[in-house]
């Protein structure tokens, strides 16, 4: 049978989309013959605004990246601007640093995951895993006094240390996601129609993901073992017990299931983070030779001054992002603002690959595709 080829326009309102985006799609029948991705509509032009501000200063702007997992993007700046700097931090700060953004990729998965299967018509896990999002975010509230967008992590450390009764209340939430955790495996994992709406569906080979510039969960769900945080360790990662989280099918099922194991080696990683916390210990001035006019250290930040010139160079600085590799490039001239900041975001560089991932599927099928990509349109568009 011949048909008539009929132009789609997807989005950039569509509640599949993950938020402003937009596929072109030219469709014989059913089947999607090409499908162009249209971004931009979220621009805010952020790495031109961090060349306008001072160091400090552009670090609320990172939150509004990926808003999805704020404490990454904190981090992955901060971390390049300490690079630059030569700065040290105290060890009680990168403990609760790693516990922040472990949190935060529990966060991530959840949200990613209750996405797809309500987009998918499943509305139980959203419920289910916003339920557990709530919980941490408590957590995040009580850490810092801010639920989304945090501020939190500062060259040199933390701003505050951790509150009394928070540890135990992590540990409340540890012992509780392990079993919702099972909850949603019963829930999902077995499902027949789940299977059918996923398995074999937007298939993409380790090869090809590399080449597109996959990174994170959706490429180490292509039978790539490749994870920053083991291969090119950062903060305390080297001294925690950790594996990397694979699948070699490399289709959109794959995908999912590696973000449910990605969240069951977070809990690993912050019962560790718990158990090894260095203990509070008191700074003195003189220490670090500062006056008490100019700054007090603390366990959780060494001293970093409000008008800060870092000496002229440039840095690359990478971490593991939930959502994958998350880069800063910044430049400094030796003045009081970057000369150059460029954000390498793993939304961006992971949704290349959509026109040959969909291409002779149905729309249906790209809905799930897109989903097991876990997308942020602040990150992409910056």
């Amino acid at each position: 049978m011949e048909s008539d080829e009929l132009f789609i326009n997807m989005g950039p309102v569509h509640p599949s989309t993950h938020g402003v985006a937009r596929f072109k799609l030219r469709m014989d029948g059913e089947s999607i013959k090409e499908c162009t991705p249209v971004i931009g509509y979220l621009h805010r032009g952020t790495e031109k605004i961090g060349e306008m501000k001072t160091y400090l200063q552009f670090i609320p702007y990172t939150d509004r990246l990926d808003y999805i997992a704020a404490f990454p993007n904190n981090y992955a700046y901060v971390k390049a601007v300490e690079e630059l700097a030569g700065i040290e931090v105290p060890l009680r700060a990168e403990y609760i640093r790693v516990l922040t953004m472990e949190l935060n990729r529990i966060v991530n998965h959840i949200v990613s995951i209750g996405s797809l299967l309500m987009d998918l018509g499943a509305a139980t896990m959203i419920m289910w895993g916003f339920r557990e999002r709530e919980n941490a975010l408590q957590l995040f509230e009580m850490l810092c006094g801010a639920r989304m967008t945090f501020n939190y992590i500062k060259p040199g450390g933390v701003r505050e240390d951790i509150p009394d009764g928070f540890i135990p209340k992590l540990n409340e939430f540890i012992k509780d996601m392990e079993k919702r955790i099972v909850d949603y495996e019963q829930l999902i994992n077995g499902n027949e129609i789940f299977h059918m709406r996923m398995k074999n569906i937007g298939v993409i080979s380790g090869k090809d993901a590399v080449n597109y510039g996959w990174t994170g969960p959706t490429l180490r769900g292509s039978g790539v073992d490749y994870d920053l945080r083991k291969y090119e360790p950062y903060s305390i990662y080297p001294d925690l017990d950790f594996k990397v989280c694979v699948r070699k099918e490399g289709d959109s099922y794959a995908r999912f299931i590696v973000r449910m194991d990605e969240m069951k080696e977070s809990l690993h990683i912050l019962r560790q983070v718990v158990d090894n916390m260095p203990a509070t210990k008191l700074i003195s001035m003189a220490e670090y030779g500062i006056s008490p006019m100019t700054g007090t250290p603390t366990a959780v930040s060494t001293y970093f001054p409000r008008i800060f010139t870092p000496p002229a160079g440039e840095v690359y600085s990478r971490i593991e992002a939930p959502k994958g590799e998350l880069g800063f490039y910044v430049v400094s001239d030796g003045t009081t603002k970057p000369y150059r900041v460029k954000i390498r975001s793993p939304s961006f560089c992971n949704l290349t690959a959509i026109p040959s991932l969909v291409k002779g599927l149905k729309i249906g099928d790209l809905i799930a595709a897109f989903g097991t990509i876990d997308v942020v349109l602040g990150d992409v568009d910056r």
